[in-house]
């Protein structure tokens, strides 16, 4: 499969006291197309700032990020901006919903920020409410859904306009254990039967377990790579041994 996200020897440094520290130390990754796959590692390890880079939401100190061919490092802001609309959907902890407007209109947010009048693309939000078992909620608000739909609505919001990746950062943080599954099985289903390219943030390995893949990091870089294939039963005890093994 083509390669859909790549990442060549990222650098990101930050501000402390008087000098620097390394968040990210020349990290490169290849992502194909339809892939699922997982970055893990604890507290500070440089898993999110990866993310934020990987998306577009932030600039490396050094180094470039390709998406669907475009290196979007190289960008100018309003350029990037644009690529990563057209490219990007994201999903995060907290749901970031709009009070005020209907699950329908949530989902349909990304065509009004670009200026596209929602009602062009009504068949597409009700797809994508039925996939995520909300259909018959299209006109509640947030605030009347439990946190699971709500996570679900930012899910199909993310999803709306066909992106090229999914970036998920600890989609399941905020959620029980039950609900966080359902989530993930979402995600998993949203590769394997339409295929999504995702890359999934997690410090937890039960949700990587729902990775092909599954990378690593410490001290902002990959520690090491581990391949678990597509599968359906989502086992977590093979990852966790090996986690064990690197002594994480």
């Amino acid at each position: 499969m083509p390669v859909i996200l790549e990442a060549r020897d990222l650098v990101k440094r930050y501000p402390l006291g008087e000098g620097e520290v390394d968040a990210l130390r020349g990290v490169s990754l290849q992502v194909e197309q339809g892939e699922f796959v997982a970055i893990m590692g604890s507290s500070g390890s440089g898993k999110s700032t990866m993310l934020q880079l990987l998306g577009g939401l932030d600039l490396p100190t050094s180094g470039e990020v390709v998406i669907d061919g475009i290196g979007i490092s190289a960008l100018d802001e309003e350029n990037r901006t644009l690529t990563r609309r057209a490219k990007t959907g994201f999903v995060f902890q907290f749901f970031n919903l709009i009070p005020l407007l209907s699950v329908a209109e949530n989902v349909a947010l990304p065509f009004l920020i670009a200026g596209d009048p929602a009602t062009r693309h009504r068949q597409r939000v009700d797809e994508l409410l039925t996939m995520v078992g909300l259909a018959d909620k299209a006109s509640h608000k947030p605030d009347q859904l439990s946190a699971g739909e709500q996570q679900r609505v930012a899910l199909a919001r993310a999803l709306a306009t066909g992106p090229a990746i999914l970036l998920a950062d600890e989609p399941t943080g905020n959620l029980d254990y039950t609900t966080g599954a359902e989530i993930l099985e979402l995600l998993w289903d949203s590769a394997d039967r339409l295929g999504q390219t995702i890359v999934l943030v997690t410090h937890d390995a039960r949700a990587a377990a729902y990775a092909d893949r599954v990378l690593v990091v410490r001290d902002g870089q990959i520690l090491d790579e581990i391949a678990l294939g597509r599968r359906k039963d989502h086992d977590a005890k093979p990852l966790i041994r090996r986690l064990s093994a690197l002594g994480l």
